[in-house]
C-alpha cells in the first residue's frame, strides 16, 4: 500500500475564521479524508517538531504531499534539504496551491516560482491538456470551479516535462496550473488549485487527480546503484 504523508501548515485554520469555516479540522485533515480509502495516510504539520518530517517518517513516505502559504520562511532549511535528498533517492512530491512559493518547490525548480495572483473569488476551468496522462484518468475534458483564487502567467518555473492541466478565468488570464517534474530519482506534480477560503478539495474531482497523482508519484520498485561499480561476471560484455 502506497505511504502518503500529508504536510499543511495548519495556521489559516487556527487563525482566520473564513478559512476554519471552510476546513474546521484543518486542510490536512480534508485531503486525508478522502486519501485513507486508497494510501496509508500519515498528517504532520509545521509546528509539530521537526515540523512533523523526522527522518523516520520522510523514510516511510512513498509520496509526500505540500501545502503551504503564510509561513514559508520558518519552515527549517535542515528539513528542506531532508525533504530534498529524499526526492532524489525516490519519494514523489506532490505541491498543492501556494505550494509553489515553499522552500522545497524553490529548491527543487531554481527559481523564484513567483507569479501573477487575484482573490476575487471567481470561477475558473482548468483544461486537460494531456488527457492520456496516468493523473487525468477519469478527469473528463476539463475541470469547473465554481470559485478559486486567480495565478495567472508568467509562472516562474522551468518548462515541465509534462504539461497536464491549464486553468482560464473569466477576465482572461491563463496559467499552467498542473504540470510534472522529475529530479533525481523522484517525481514531481504541482497542481495549483486549492486556495484556503474556498471549498476546493471537496470537489470529487478535484481528489480524483490528487489521488491518480499520488499513484503517479509513488516510488518504482527498481533502484539503480551508484558508486564504485565492480565487474561482475555476469555484467561481462
Amino acid at each position: 500500500m502506497i505511504r502518503v504523508t500529508v504536510w499543511n501548515e495548519f495556521r489559516h485554520e487556527l487563525t482566520d475564521e473564513d478559512v476554519k469555516a471552510v476546513y474546521p479540522e484543518g486542510i490536512h485533515e480534508a485531503l486525508a479524508s478522502f486519501l485513507t480509502a486508497d494510501f496509508l495516510v500519515n498528517m504532520a504539520t509545521l509546528d509539530q517538531p521537526e515540523h512533523g518530517l523526522t527522518e523516520e517518517v520522510l523514510n516511510q513516505t512513498d509520496v509526500l504531499l505540500w501545502w503551504g502559504h503564510m509561513a514559508h520562511d520558518e519552515v527549517a532549511d535542515e528539513i528542506v534539504d531532508r525533504v530534498h535528498q529524499r526526492i532524489l533517492e525516490g519519494m514523489g512530491l506532490i505541491v498543492l496551491h501556494s505550494g509553489h512559493f515553499s522552500k522545497i518547490f524553490q529548491k527543487l525548480m531554481g527559481t523564484t516560482c513567483d507569479l501573477k495572483w487575484r482573490e476575487d473569488g471567481l470561477s475558473a476551468k482548468v483544461w486537460n491538456v494531456n488527457p492520456s496522462h496516468p493523473i487525468t484518468q477519469g478527469v473528463g475534458e476539463w475541470i469547473d470551479l465554481d470559485q478559486e483564487e486567480m495565478y495567472g502567467e508568467h509562472f516562474d518555473v522551468p518548462a515541465p516535462d509534462e504539461l497536464i492541466f491549464i486553468t482560464g478565468y473569466p477576465n482572461g488570464e491563463v496559467f499552467r496550473g498542473g504540470m510534472t517534474y522529475r529530479r533525481g530519482n523522484g517525481k514531481i506534480f504541482y497542481f495549483h488549485p486549492g486556495h484556503e477560503t474556498f471549498p476546493t478539495y471537496y470537489h470529487p474531482t478535484i481528489q480524483q487527480v490528487i489521488k491518480n497523482a499520488v499513484h503517479w508519484a509513488a516510488p518504482l520498485t527498481e533502484r539503480p546503484t551508484y558508486g564504485h561499480f565492480p565487474i561482475e561476471t555476469n555484467n561481462k560484455v
